[in-house]
């Protein structure tokens, strides 16, 4: 039982955040732009607890204050929408532009949001267009 109340105690104290640490997180929020870049996050891990010691600090880039980052490699799309990068052409979320969400039974094609159980040129899912004379039902072309 007093190991238990022990493990807890120091659980306790190493979640609270330090001085150093709520400095951080301050500067980080702060969007005056020439006031948190120019500062460097400290070198020194004292005060700081052992589990947040063990991933290296960095300096988070959000694509609102740095928008080439949504056009590296391996980047989910090359648009920022609310500090995410994403691809208006394909999100449901964000489909032709930031904010415009599909409908639940919707998805994003070419920036427009479409029905795939019921749309000719996309039937099924995004560029899967039905031949001449067929329609698309229940997402297939030709089902009847």
């Amino acid at each position: 039982m007093l190991a238990l109340f022990m493990a807890l105690v120091i659980t306790l104290i190493s979640a609270t955040p330090s001085k150093e640490e709520e400095s951080l997180v301050n500067n980080e929020d702060n969007d005056d732009g020439d006031a948190s870049d120019s500062q460097e996050l400290p070198t020194s891990l004292r005060g700081i607890s052992r589990f947040l010691a063990q991933k290296p600090a960095r300096a988070t880039m959000t694509c609102n204050k740095y928008p080439r980052v949504c056009r590296v490699a391996g980047s989910p799309g090359p648009d920022c929408c609310k500090k995410k990068c994403v691809n208006v052409k394909t999100d449901r979320l964000n489909c032709g532009m930031c904010g415009k969400k599909c409908k639940y039974s919707e998805i994003c094609c070419k920036g427009k949001c479409v029905n795939p159980m019921s749309h000719k040129k996309h039937c099924g899912g995004c560029n899967n267009a039905c031949d001449k004379g067929s329609k698309c039902l229940i997402g297939m072309c030709s089902y009847a």
